[in-house]
């Protein structure tokens, strides 16, 4: 994989500080409903969905067998009571792990990003698959992170 690819992996730190940048504690933690996450509890399910893929990649590069697993991302966050904690510590540990994630991304040979296992929904999936869902996923998230922004400026 080239060495852009592992940039853009690591620039989804910067793309989520200017998502967030200037709001307020209060702005962080709102939420349109008792069920909809603030943009808080999205950056919380960020490390969450972090930690999966940092499992997923090290499993499929260790030749499981297994599934990928699958995590129930809305008990995850109500369980942690992901909106009481701070954004500051959500954000060194989102940081530490993609910092991690990257250090063993360039550790990998070109044929180690293709090397396969199968997800939850039952399809085969690569090392560079997963990497780029992951991207993908914060991808969408920073359009979430907008729409709460968008929802929450008479706040």
């Amino acid at each position: 994989m080239s060495g852009d690819f592992i940039e853009t992996f690591l620039n989804t730190r910067q793309r989520l500080l200017d998502a967030i940048e200037g709001l307020s504690a209060e702005q962080l933690q709102w939420k349109q409903a008792p069920k909809v996450w603030s943009v808080q509890e999205v950056l919380a399910h960020l490390v969450d969905h972090s930690i999966i893929t940092s499992f997923r990649l090290r499993d499929i590069l260790a030749g499981t067998e297994e599934r990928l697993p699958l995590f129930n991302q809305d008990a995850w966050i109500s369980g942690q009571y992901a909106n009481e904690g701070a954004v500051s510590d959500i954000l060194e540990t989102f940081t530490a792990l993609l910092h991690y994630n990257a250090q063993l991304l360039r550790r990998l040979k070109r044929a180690d990003f293709d090397q396969t296992a199968v997800n939850a929904k039952g399809e085969i999936v690569s090392v560079a698959d997963i990497v780029r869902g992951f991207i993908r996923h914060v991808e969408n998230h920073l359009g979430q992170i907008e729409r709460i922004k968008q929802a929450a400026a008479p706040v």
